[in-house]
């Protein structure tokens, strides 16, 4: 059996680390708000080359809490991506805004400056690109539009981290960012976490209230917040794994060449790098006229395999109204035929060689 993600191996990997910290932790017992949750925002901020990084309780909040900080609200729209998990939406609709749907690139899986533009309206107010499966969006011409049309720039980075664009590391680039530390993700706690990364102090000292009730002093608010604190043992092992990092991207990179190689000669489409960045394979995603079958053979197989994401989301009910008439064609064509195989630092070429030989046998190839 080969799994989408394999957090057992990875957890033995540095099981005495983790275990050691916990232990700490819980003889520590300030099980909120405590001194590894403060190392931790230390550290990462850091690592990203940020000001501010502030933990929350999940990547959803994080997105919600740096529109809210931003101050994005009714009445107001926000383009980004439908091709993306729900909670970017979701976030941009808790703060009353409207989220407008712009088409991507076929090939990265991103929006584009180009067509972000040409959904501008007078009430737009921000912009969310998605560095999509680990490959950044193109900045630069996406914060020239911002610029140019007075927006913010918020970016989506929960399926980024440690993603670079000229060795500048994404989450450092728009007003703020929101990063998910969803167990799967690159960096991934052993529960929900997230955090909210940005260079301009009041937007931090606004994300740090409303995270915390809306208080900035114990038991005097300022505004109604919300119950959304990273929790400390969580924070514990994001601080041990920040460390692997790096280590972890390479290994999901050389997975991916692996995949690449193995099937240059397969009537399919493997991941695309542009160049603007370095892509760091949250998901290793690939287009496919033959998906069923693929699947069909992977799954025989013993072999995990998943499709990001199969309804994108102006076709999903919850939008359904707001989003009538709108066409989406390289939205469709992608969510029709992609197709995500398992993608791990661990992930060895044996099993590489294994999932890519499955794939030839659906494809008599």
């Amino acid at each position: 059996m080969i799994p989408m993600v394999d957090l057992k191996t990875q957890y033995h990997q540095l099981k005495d680390e983790i275990d050691a910290g916990l232990l700490a932790a819980l003889e520590n017992t300030a099980f909120v708000m405590g001194p590894n949750v403060q190392a931790f925002e230390r550290e990462v901020a850091d690592y990203l080359g940020v000001r501010h990084a502030i933990g929350v309780a999940n990547g959803t909040e994080a997105l919600h809490l740096a529109l809210l900080a931003a101050g994005i609200g009714p009445g107001d729209e926000v383009i980004t991506s439908a091709f993306t998990f729900i909670a970017t939406a979701e976030a941009i609709r808790y703060v009353g805004a409207t989220p407008v749907f712009v088409d991507i690139d076929p090939r990265t899986f991103n929006i584009t400056a180009a067509r972000v533009e040409a959904a501008i309206t007078p009430k737009t107010r921000a912009i969310m690109p998605v560095h999509l499966f680990g490959q950044p969006c193109d900045m630069a011409p996406l914060l020239a539009v911002a610029e140019r049309h007075g927006l913010k720039l918020i970016e989506d980075c929960a399926q980024s981290f440690g993603a670079t664009i000229g060795g500048r590391q994404t989450g450092g680039f728009g007003l703020a960012a929101g990063f998910s530390f969803f167990p799967s993700k690159n960096l991934g706690a052993y529960g929900d976490g997230g955090l909210v990364t940005t260079d301009d102090d009041a937007i931090a000292a606004q994300v740090r209230k409303l995270r915390n009730h809306g208080s900035e002093v114990r038991y005097y608010h300022d505004a109604i917040g919300y119950n959304s604190r990273l929790d400390e043992l969580q924070a514990v092992v994001l601080r041990v794994k920040l460390q692997h990092i790096d280590r972890f991207n390479a290994g999901r990179r050389r997975a991916a060449r692996l995949y690449t190689e193995g099937m240059a000669d397969l009537p399919l489409e493997t991941p695309f790098e542009d160049g603007v960045g370095v892509h760091v394979y949250h998901q290793y995603t690939l287009l496919t006229d033959h998906r069923d079958a693929i699947m069909a053979a992977l799954q025989g197989a013993g072999i995990a395999c998943a499709i990001y994401y199969p309804v994108p989301l102006h076709r999903q009910n919850v939008f359904a109204d707001a989003c009538r008439g709108v066409a989406l064609p390289h939205t469709e064509a992608v969510a029709a035929r992609c197709l995500s195989l398992p993608i791990f630092p661990e992930l060895t070429e044996e099993q590489v060689r294994d999932v890519v030989q499955a794939i030839r046998s659906a494809l008599n190839a």
